[in-house]
């Protein structure tokens, strides 16, 4: 499960957690440790050599199971945990033990105010005055002895009110109070420790594949096969020095920066350093820059934030203060979705704080460590989730197979040579090493070549990436959604004109290309005072629209402090003066008293403003559908909606402006947003051009010729949205739009849907020409669903059934908040769709892209430095590249090691085997300098309309793997037989086939002795060490060149990479291989041959060779191209055998096309009345950068 992490007791899971995206949920189960079952598996430990161990370390439920008894999580002092995802992993803990009674024995009425109903107090047992508490991917959890279960510690609990947290925290927590958290909660840092060289190095030698592929190495070094022993510990090496380097690149990226702050506790201000911080305490934020150390609710004041690093927008965030709100409702569900407005989050940057009437900002502290926002993200990289794709399962099935395939020739080995009478110790050595033929030693490190060398394709191209594995899933993306605004769009908006609204009428537009400067008046207030920028390094910075809007009114920002406003004293607060090119205003300036953020759950902002000397007045911004909803009827002009689809249908974005004035007197910091932001007046909208990026329409255009769908997932108007999503390509001019509209039934439980076409100009004259239009489009299947946030929900809550057909041909979402852009994308995912966002649905999706200057961003797999969506075709082109390469490279290792092992099988038969040299120049000479260099073919230009096979177990890559194996089959054995028919041969002699040889070597080589005395021997190159044959010599060179002919059919080039001839370094590889293989099959060299164990033959059995390799080559090459590659072939043999696939999506989509009445047109559905409980879902989608609520266990 994608949505959540608790951790639970099995028949009860508790509580939803604080990490929704990341981190899988978890069961957890207690056990006691028995002594009798300890000593019993250490004596097995003993026994069995370390074994046992080695199988606990790697399954550690056995090892529980094996050494504790179950019992209840109160009595457990060993708990086990396992995900409840399809992975269902195990991992162990320890309980621990935290002893505070060195801090409050001396405190008998503790626990104090703040600590009554706090975790802290209730997990402390008496008498003992110690804590039972565990630690899970480095989150600590606490036991509580009321609530009977685990729960997280380093947080603030939810459950508190916003006044009570002004009142429990607002002085900052006793001494006591401090220590006594600091020593359950730890530290507050982010550490990342650097694992030591040798700890890394057991780690690898302990993970199952290097046990085995120490076990080679220690085989070989038996054998005196020291060359390709030494260059696998290389390889191991350079495997563990590129972890490292990872480890040192996340350890950069979560550096934790320490400094100095001041506390607030019973005892006034300290100072102290931020590693010391705990939840509850006080913090004064102090003016200037300041790096945030933990997570904090800003509970007096103001701050400007720079939030790149958790989000990698670089657009500054007004934070501000909890408000005091006498409830009963906690806090954050009194906030609802605006809640991180108050939240500072740690790793970001306080650039500006802003004092108000109580003299200092104040923050109280929120989450610490690992469990703030950062800490979460970095959590994220170093324990990601499991990739659930097909390629790795099937990679280890095809280990599997690979093993039984070693298990059948241990067999006959054990009998061929136990039969002609080898002794026990060589027969073993010999049984064992068919395993490390059969199952090639580099398998892993030549899987993931491919993408590193994408990788760096990608960073050659602004494209980087912090999860590796997430290349491979590109490849099989099929869905796209991308945000609007800054990805499909410009960044910047362009001030088209303002149509203001005076005594309920729309007056003339004022266009801003025009040179007439606009009118000083309410509209123009608005424009002046109406945003969040502030002025940074003598620059105006924050949201581009802002921006826009208030350099269209020539104005600039004062950001000096300590305006003196009526009824509030001294305050810090902005102030907006005319500038030199400002027309005449009858003001000095307008003072900005308070903000009320722009929240993309309720759709606009507030100020509260001040002309000085003058009244305080409320000015409002956002979506102009509910700024008219909040505006006076009388105010409102009746063609309003007319008006506003008429801008919206060219595709502006469109924002409604409003006001009124406050009673003089009133102190506004103490007004409520729903008190201010009410009974406004109407003053007009502000039209803005949304143009389109330049790369938006051709990328759009090449995924669509590629079949790859777009989505378009925004927060903006429904109507600018399905116009921009014309214009860019999304929507075809002769497909049609069905507006999908949800809502909720007054007075009732039930929900309304109705679905009517979205048309821009109606008119009575072709009323029912357009009706027939539309219903010949959706008969074909032309046609686009468009729904906004609200009837998304609406639709999750009440029809759940209809939300896969809606999504199924769902184009534009409008009016979407963060939660919902990421519940969508789940949505998307369980139709078995890879999905791409570009905004809070990042770490939810299978790949998502940040645009962003920096290097790097934690908030997304991939961060993209150029700012257009051009990456997204690039990225799917390099992992369809990196997916075909890993398939190619599983296919050519497999048959490396068949080819080999089938060699040494067939050798066997005459207790004869390859030689030391020999198998070096396969294993390294060929196979690693292949592995290598047949990566290095880049990604095919254009993007095909298909995908690239997403397993191994496809009956095309089975198919090739099988026919390849009995090629090569077929051509060892005939070689093998056939030498033997050859009048020149003899069994006994050597040198028959070549009398010419020089006798001295006739003299010193002793006869061929039909016994093996021991595999991979060392040998003199002048003597015969019983590996020399004519059978030998041929197999070999049959089977080398093999290896290079297969290589060369596996290296596919188009439709997914570039032809292999691009790849030069490859196809010199490739010709020097080939070069010196045909060299040792013609040259006569004595002290050469000696060397290779290789023997004289006529040349004509070696012209034979040649030939059987190039039919061998003609056959595999024809049967690649005609068979394996045909994509008609197989298309013709699923359609002969009415295959059909059997995901999701594709099942509701044959589905549809056959349902004649669908989709409904002009209709209206009525839901039942119990609807579906997804609220909780909504938020618990959200990104974890911003989510966090109380976790159990």
């Amino acid at each position: 499960m994608l949505g959540q992490w608790h951790i639970g007791k099995v028949q009860n899971p508790i509580l939803d957690n604080d990490f929704p995206l990341v981190f899988a949920v978890q069961e957890i189960f207690g056990y006691k440790t028995h002594s009798c079952r300890k000593a019993l598996c250490i004596a097995g430990y003993i026994l069995s050599c370390g074994a046992l161990l080695l199988l606990f370390y790697w399954k550690p439920e056995w090892d529980v199971w094996a050494n504790c008894i179950r019992c209840s999580l109160e009595e457990a002092d060993v708990v086990l945990l396992r995900t409840t995802d399809e992975f269902r992993i195990y991992s162990r803990k320890n309980v621990s033990w935290i002893s505070v009674s060195a801090l409050i024995k001396s405190r008998s009425d503790y626990p104090a105010t703040a600590e009554e109903d706090s975790v802290f107090s209730k997990a402390i047992m008496k008498p003992s005055l110690q804590v039972k508490s565990i630690q899970v991917q480095k989150i600590r959890y606490v036991w509580n002895i009321y609530a009977k279960q685990f729960q997280k510690v380093g947080a603030l609990e939810d459950h508190h009110t916003c006044s009570a947290i002004h009142a429990k925290f607002g002085s900052g927590l006793t001494c006591n109070e401090q220590n006594v958290r600091r020593v359950i909660c730890g530290p507050n840092t982010i550490d990342v420790p650097v694992i030591p060289i040798w700890k890394l190095l057991i780690k690898e030698v302990l993970n199952p594949f290097y046990v085995f592929q120490l076990f080679s190495v220690c085989l070989w070094f038996a054998e005196d096969y020291m060359e390709y022993a030494t260059a696998i510990i290389v390889m191991s090496l350079l495997s563990i020095f590129l972890t490292v380097y990872d480890l040192r690149q996340v350890r950069h990226l979560t550096f934790f920066h320490k400094e100095d702050l001041f506390l607030m506790s019973g005892r006034g201000f300290q100072e102290l350093e931020s590693h010391h911080l705990v939840p509850g305490d006080m913090l004064v934020l102090k003016e200037g820059k300041t790096l945030l150390p933990c997570d904090a609710i800003l509970i007096s004041g103001q701050c400007i934030v720079n939030e790149s690093m958790l989000t990698g927008e670089s657009i500054p965030v007004t934070k501000t203060h909890l408000p005091q709100a006498d409830n009963f409702k906690p806090w954050r569900m009194h906030c609802a979705e605006d809640y991180k407005k108050h939240v500072l989050f740690c790793g970001t940057e306080v650039m500006q704080t802003k004092a108000d009437d109580r003299g200092v900002v104040k923050a109280v502290v929120l989450r610490t460590g690992f469990s703030t926002a950062k800490g979460d993200l970095v959590r994220s990289i170093l324990y990601p989730k499991p990739m659930n794709f097909k390629l790795y399962r099937d990679a280890l099935r095809f280990l599997m197979c690979l093993i039984a395939f070693a298990a059948i020739g241990m067999i006959y080995t054990v009998c061929v040579f136990a039969i002609n009478g080898e002794e026990a110790g060589e027969v073993v050595k010999k049984a064992l090493d068919v395993i490390t033929i059969a199952v090639p030693p580099a398998l892993p490190a030549a899987l993931t070549t491919g993408i590193i060398y994408t990788q760096r394709r990608l960073k050659k191209k602004g494209i980087f990436c912090i999860s590796p594995q997430r290349i491979n899933m590109c490849g099989q993306l099929n869905l796209i959604c991308f945000d609007k605004t800054g990805t499909l769009t410009e960044d910047g908006l362009d001030l088209w004109g303002l149509l203001p609204s005076e005594r309920n009428c729309f007056q003339d537009i004022h266009s801003f290309s025009s040179d007439c400067s606009l009118p000083w008046g309410p509209v123009f207030r608005a424009m002046v005072v109406c945003h969040s920028l502030i002025v940074w390094e003598g620059k105006i910075q924050g949201d581009p629209l802002d921006v826009k809007m208030f350099e269209a009114t020539n104005w600039v920002i004062d950001d000096s402090s300590g305006h003196q406003i009526e009824g509030q004293g001294s305050t810090h607060a902005t102030v907006v003066r005319p500038g030199p090119k400002a027309s005449r205003a009858p003001v000095k300036g307008v003072i900005i008293i308070h903000q009320f953020p722009f929240s993309s759950a309720l759709q606009r902002m507030s100020v509260i403003a001040q002309e000085i000397d003058g009244e305080q007045q409320v000015f409002t911004k956002g979506a102009p559908e509910i700024i008219a909803i909040l505006c006076r009827p009388e105010t409102v002009p009746s063609n309003f909606e007319s008006k506003l689809l008429l801008y919206t249908a060219k595709g502006f974005r469109v924002i409604g402006l409003a006001c009124k004035s406050l009673q003089p007197g009133k102190q506004s910091t103490n007004l409520t947003r729903e008190e201010v932001e009410s009974d406004l007046t109407f003053l007009g909208l502000l039209i803005m051009e949304n143009r389109l990026k330049r790369e938006t329409r051709p990328v759009l255009e090449e995924l669509s010729a590629a079949r790859i769908r777009s989505v378009m997932v925004t927060g903006d108007n429904i109507q600018t949205a399905v116009t921009v999503a014309k214009n860019a390509g999304m929507i075809s001019p002769t497909n049609r739009v069905i507006l999908v509209e949800a809502n909720k039934i007054p007075g009732s439980f039930s929900a309304s849907l109705t679905w009517k076409p979205l048309e821009e100009s109606k008119s009575e004259d072709y009323g029912s020409l357009t009706e027939r239009r539309i219903r010949l489009a959706l008969g074909s299947g032309q046609y686009h669903f468009a729904m906004c946030g609200k009837s998304y929900q609406i639709v999750a809550q009440h029809f759940r059934p209809l939300l896969p057909k809606l999504l199924l041909n769902g184009t534009v979402f409008a009016r979407m908040s963060p939660g919902q852009k990421s519940s969508l994308v789940e949505e998307f995912q369980k139709l078995d769709a890879e999905e791409e966002c570009d905004f809070q649905a990042l770490k939810v999706a299978h790949a998502g892209i940040s645009l962003s200057e920096q290097e790097a961003s934690v908030a997304s797999p991939f961060t993209s430095r150029t700012s257009s969506i051009a990456c997204v075709p690039e990225l799917i082109r390099e992992g369809r590249a990196a997916l075909v390469t890993s398939f190619c490279m599983f296919k050519y290792m497999a048959l490396y090691s068949t080819i080999q092992y089938l060699g040494v099988l067939l050798l066997y038969w005459q207790l004869n085997s390859f030689g030391n040299y020999q198998f070096l120049f396969q294993d390294l000479a060929i196979t690693t300098v292949i592995g290598v260099t047949m990566s290095f073919t880049g990604a095919y230009p254009k993007l095909v309309p298909y995908r690239p096979p997403s397993q191994l177990i496809s009956p095309p890559l089975l198919l090739s793997v099988v026919l390849n194996i009995l090629f090569s089959l077929s051509m060892q054995i005939f070689g093998f037989v056939v030498v033997q028919e050859q009048p020149w041969y003899s069994k006994s002699d050597i040198h028959s086939a070549c009398p010419s040889v020089n006798n001295h070597m006739e003299n010193s080589s002793s006869i061929s002795s039909p016994g093996l005395h021991g595999m991979r021997d060392g040998a003199d190159g002048q003597t015969d060490n019983g590996y020399k044959s004519y059978e030998n010599t041929t197999v070999w060179l049959l089977s080398t060149i093999n290896c290079l002919i297969v290589a060369l059919v596996f290296s596919k080039g188009k439709p997914f990479r570039q032809p292999i001839y691009t790849n030069y370094m490859f196809i010199l590889v490739l010709i020097g291989q080939l070069g010196i293989c045909l060299f040792l099959v013609f040259a006569d060299i004595d002290d050469l041959y000696s060397r290779m164990d290789l023997v004289c033959t006529p040349t004509t059995w070696r012209i034979s060779m040649v030939i059987m390799l190039a039919v061998t080559l003609a056959v595999s090459f024809l049967v690649e191209e005609a068979v394996i590659e045909n994509r008609p072939l197989w298309l013709l043999l699923k359609k002969t055998f009415r295959y059909h696939s059997k995901s999701h999506y594709k099942r509701l989509q044959r589905a549809l096309e056959q349902d004649s009445a669908w989709p409904p047109l002009n209709e209206t559905f009525f839901s039942d009345s119990v609807a579906i409980s997804v609220e909780g879902n909504m938020g618990g989608h959200s990104n974890p950068t911003f989510d966090s609520s109380e976790d159990a266990l």
